[in-house]
């Protein structure tokens, strides 16, 4: 898992687990720093020691293989992945789910830079060439990464220093104001209100800027801390004549890193400005913008510690939670100057609350609560304003009743909802007029018959807007039913192509859900996060079968035009990555704004281009009849088991592939413990790498037949699937616990090939005449094993005398195949 997101609405609560949130961000940009001063003095090392430059060159390649970049959220794009990722070593869960082929990862993750590790590979090749040229990489790789670590990181750290200064000035006004007497003046206590008031706004102004600018470096160090890297390699093949052969040969992984940097430039340009919108609409209004909690109401009080005589009391600030369906309260002491350390938890069952007056207690905004199990022991809390204290006093049905004007804020508390949910309760919901009605297919139509007559091979097609007021204009004469059929687009030079294009667009953003709905939104997205192009292309097909009728219908015609567009790229520049990044938002968009959305919206234009691609076989057939079975999604397949006929020091692993994280033994020699035969998984965000074995109708740990059925364990998940009871849901599959076996983190439900018993006791072992599928590609690397495709179907197979391996005859021909990479007939 990689950093946590940073939601805007979080700054207004300023919860323990936000700070831990972005104390880990904070943390992730000094491991940059120091990441880059350490490359800059790599860097100039090799500019001064030519003698010594064997040496550095080591030193400069082990710096790149090393470092690892987080990213935000629970996953990657191909791109990001392509400059980010490279070799990954996985502890966790895997768990399928038939319905549509994804799969689900719980894990523990540990990365090596992929570009970062390409470099260093290129260095070690080169530092063979015994003729080297001094480099001169001051203006390429130097100063670049200067200017990034003093201007961007730099920049972070000056806000860091204003943020702790504000968190520590708010809170000390706070505690200093909350102390004050109800006996001073009127006039007194509003001035010291107002004060604190504008102090917290301020507070909250520069918390918003602080963590949005966290995010925009953890964002933008991808591509300004990778691009001089590779400028300076890129330099490197116009010293080395003896490396020409070798530049070559880097050309193809230089250029796709090129792109790959360049639409992660992009996509950070087009999240930045929506991130920033998103800032501004919670910066208005707050309250708006809660996200969904299961918790009645949470934030901040300050609770009253009794103390043995003479001492008195104490007021110590605890951030509180409470759900009403279960009456349970908690209490978490937390000091934001002591470093945030959060406290003991403590948790109670609440009787009743009360207001406190004034005249019994010295401080404002009190009142207190009674737990079930103390009875007559109240435990006094103090809120930070009368507003607070009234939501507090709502939610905790508190005996003093809140007038009507407090209710719709306390619904926002209680209920945690959206703003929509508020809007749909008042029906403010604008209308629009944009339906999936004959008018609705009818514009779409005449729009997409004049793309093809009249601009077909016009630049920028669709990334080019039209003018607003023709537009709004053009789509009112489309969708009124009197005058769409008098509207001659095809030959009328009223009517500019990006016109007709900017209007087809919006047509599609003022349906009142998007065409992909809401509810296959999530569903949607999983697969571009996670396995092969085969597999996604299978996902997709399979989800775009659970539209409505109509959506799915007017996707069509979409993909069929922009098919038809994509492949005129060389004349209008709009390939079919463009036309994902132009259609992604238009057609998918989640319920929802939250700053992990606007992450996700790269994985949306995956969607687009998937559809794209594979319109035929999407919209023309029906998805396979088969597909519930469960099927791998990786591209590469996992490790096969050690040999123990192999040398010891023999790495082994197999083929890898670009699309996704590869699984592999440990870089280090095999000498080190040996890992377990597990199938292991990526997380949601990549591809995932686990083999799948078929699952049968029978519940887990059956031997049926056809299959052999995982290692039983806690499987509730499997009891809404026996036989007559229906396909499961997507969303119940994605729901259910994930299993992955392994050595370090034994899960509740494991799901594996039965081990077959080792040693003598195995070697007469057999079933005899059985059959088996593979279901992954295999190179033999060895010339006892066999080399298959998928679906190549082996004879005569039995268990062998080497863990994890089996024997079987395919075309004749006898040899080992990995247990792991086949399905037994």
């Amino acid at each position: 898992m990689g950093l946590q997101p940073l939601e805007f609405s979080d700054c207004y609560l300023d919860s323990p687990w936000f700070r831990e949130r972005v104390r880990a961000h904070e943390a992730e940009l000094e491991r940059t720093n120091k990441f880059i001063k350490e490359l800059l003095k790599d860097g100039k090392n090799l500019i001064a020691a030519t003698k010594n430059l064997s040496a550095a060159q080591r030193k400069f390649a082990h710096s790149l293989r090393d470092f690892k970049f987080e990213f935000i959220g629970d996953a990657e794009t191909d791109d990001e992945r392509y400059i980010g990722r490279y070799k990954v070593t996985i502890n966790g869960y895997i768990f399928v789910m038939p319905s549509c082929n994804i799969i689900k990862l719980f894990f523990c993750i540990c990365i090596t830079d992929a570009s970062l590790h390409e470099f260093s590979n290129f260095l070690k090749n080169l530092e063979e060439q015994r003729e080297i040229l001094a480099l001169s990489v001051t203006e390429t790789l130097i100063k670049p990464l200067e200017r990034f670590r003093k201007e961007q990181l730099g920049a972070v750290k000056e806000e860091k220093k204003k943020f702790d200064k504000e968190t520590e000035k708010n809170y000390s006004l706070l505690e200093k104001h909350l102390s004050l007497s109800a006996k001073k003046k009127e006039l007194q206590l509003q001035e010291a209100d107002n004060q604190v008031e504008q102090n917290r706004k301020h507070f909250y102004e520069l918390s918003l800027e602080y963590v949005c600018k966290l995010q925009e470096i953890q964002e933008r160090k991808k591509f300004e801390c990778v691009e001089p890297v590779l400028s300076f390699f890129q330099g490197l093949f116009t010293f080395y004549h003896q490396g020409y052969e070798l530049a070559k040969d880097f050309n193809h992984y230089k250029m796709a890193l090129q792109i790959n940097i360049q639409n992660t430039r992009n996509r950070f340009e087009g999240t930045r400005s929506e991130v920033e919108e998103l800032m501004n609409k919670i910066r208005r209004n707050p309250q708006e913008h809660k996200r969904a909690n299961h918790l009645t109401m949470e934030g901040y009080l300050y609770v009253q510690e009794k103390r043995p005589a003479p001492f008195g009391s104490s007021w110590v600030k605890h951030y509180c939670t409470y759900r009403k369906e279960t009456k349970k309260f908690t209490m978490i002491p937390f000091e934001h100057r002591s470093g945030g350390k959060v406290g003991d938890e403590e948790l109670f069952v609440l009787m009743y609350c009360t207001k406190r007056n004034t005249d019994t207690i010295d401080r404002r905004f009190c009142f207190d609560l009674e737990a079930s199990d103390r009875p007559g022991v109240p435990v006094t809390m103090q809120a930070f304003s009368e507003e607070d204290r009234k939501l507090w006093m709502e939610a905790l049905d508190g005996k003093e009743a809140v007038s009507d004007i407090f209710l719709i804020p306390a619904v926002f508390f209680s209920e945690r909802c959206n703003c929509n949910d508020v809007l749909k309760l008042f029906n403010f919901f604008p209308h629009v007029g944009a339906q999936l009605d004959k008018i609705g297919f009818t514009v779409i139509k005449k729009c997409i018959s004049a793309v093809e007559t009249r601009g077909i091979n016009d630049q920028g097609l669709y990334r080019v807007v039209g003018v607003s007021s023709k537009v709004q204009r053009l789509l009112s004469l489309l969708m009124d039913a009197k005058t769409c059929n008098e509207v001659d687009l095809e030959n009328s030079a009223d009517w500019e192509v990006k016109t007709i294009t900017s209007a087809m667009k919006q047509y599609l953003r003022s349906l009142p859900e998007p065409l992909m709905t809401y509810e296959l939104h999530g569903e949607f997205i999983i697969p571009a996060k996670s396995g092969s192009p085969e597999s996604r292309v299978n996902a997709v097909h399979f989800l775009v079968h659970k539209l409505p009728e109509k959506n799915r219908e007017m996707l069509e015609i979409l993909m069929k035009h922009l098919a038809n567009v994509s492949k005129h790229s060389k004349r209008n520049l709009m390939t079919v990555a463009n036309l994902g990044v132009v259609f992604g938002p238009t057609l998918m968009r989640p319920q929802e704004e939250t700053v992990a959305a606007i992450m996700d919206l790269k994985f949306q234009n995956i969607v687009v281009e998937i559809l794209i691609e594979n319109h035929e076989k999407i919209f023309k057939t029906l998805p396979d009849a088969t597909f519930p079975e469960p099927i791998s999604m990786s591209v590469s397949p996992p490790n096969a088991p050690p040999r123990q006929s192999r040398r010891q020091g023999q790495r082994i692993k197999r083929p890898l592939a670009v699309y996704n994280l590869c699984l592999e033994l440990d870089d280090a020699d095999s000498h080190s413990s040996p890992r377990e035969d597990t199938p292991t998984g990526s997380m949601d965000s990549l591809s995932s790498q686990s083999p799948t074995p078929a699952f049968s109708s029978s519940p887990p740990g059956l031997l049926d037949g056809n299959h052999l059925i995982m290692d039983s364990g806690d499987l509730a998940g499997w009891t809404t699937n026996l036989p007559g009871q229906g396909r499961p849901s997507m969303v119940s599959w994605m729901n259910t616990p994930s299993a992955n076996p392994a050595a370090t983190n034994p899960a509740p439900s494991t799901f594996f090939f039965p081990t077959p018993a080792t040693g003598s006791d195995r070697a007469g072992e057999s079933i005899a005449h059985r059959k088996a599928r593979a279901v992954y590609p295999c190179e033999a690397e060895h010339s006892s094993e066999l080399s298959f495709q998928i679906g190549a179907i082996f004879e005569d197979v039995r268990f062998s005398r080497e863990p994890g391996w089996l024997e079987g005859t395919l075309n004749g021909k006898r040899g080992l195949i990995p247990q792991n990479y086949v399905q037994f007939l």
